[in-house]
């Protein structure tokens, strides 16, 4: 019998196997969080500008327009934009206000204009009574090609630069009798003689005439002595 022992086999086990790799952090939810605190700060910062550290109140919103600007090499489009937007330039301003000593004349051909101011006080059977006033003329000449009914004149007068309303006299017996009760042809004139209450120390006087209902107002001013 041998002396010699033979230890049995060790088992196999193989290399050792590593640990498994920790668990991913998911970014897409770290990058929500991310955005969610710039997000919130953007608006603390908003919100603080616009209300100011004092309480006060909103501030006024401006709104900013952008607009792009046109390449060095291609201006007609803005020189375009700049005619259009700028009004045509004129040298008369047609407003409907002249002087008393003014004509004015229709499209129609049709001038009018006023002559011969006068003060005076209305007499007791006037309609004001004992009325301080200025008398003057209108004449309507009609230089068109259709009849003009003057029976549809209006003249309306106001005094003092606050415009107070001035009221027509009317005096048959000094030929005061307001509209004329007839028709213009063409080619005539005619001359009404007409009256506004205008009180002593007053000499700003605005007269607004109409000679018919189709005819624009005309609006005559001027100072009187």
């Amino acid at each position: 019998m041998s002396n010699n022992f033979t230890p049995p086999p060790m088992p196999s086990y193989g290399p050792p196997v590593p640990p498994p790799p920790p668990p991913r952090k998911n970014r897409t939810a770290i990058v929500a969080v991310a955005a969610a605190v710039v997000a919130a700060a953007v608006a603390a910062a908003v919100t603080a500008g616009v209300t100011g550290d004092d309480g006060a109140g909103p501030a006024p919103t401006v709104t900013v327009t952008e607009t792009a600007a046109a390449s060095e090499g291609d201006t007609s489009v803005a020189e375009e934009a700049t005619e259009e937007e700028a009004p045509p330039a004129s040298d008369e301003s047609d407003d409907g206000v002249y002087a008393l000593d003014e004509t004015v004349t229709y499209e129609s051909d049709v001038e009018v204009s006023l002559s011969g101011f006068k003060r005076q006080v209305s007499s007791e059977y006037a309609m004001p009574e004992k009325t301080p006033y200025v008398r003057f003329t209108v004449k309507v000449k009609n230089s068109g090609t259709k009849t003009l009914d003057v029976t549809l004149l209006t003249v309306n007068c106001s005094y003092a630069k606050d415009g107070r309303s001035s009221e027509s006299v009317f005096d048959s017996e000094t030929g005061l009798e307001g509209n004329p009760q007839t028709k213009l042809l063409a080619g005539r004139s005619i001359n009404v003689p007409w009256g506004c209450e205008l009180p002593k120390g007053e000499k700003l006087i605005q007269i607004e005439v109409a000679p018919d209902f189709d005819s624009e107002t005309a609006i005559f001013t001027g100072s009187l002595t």
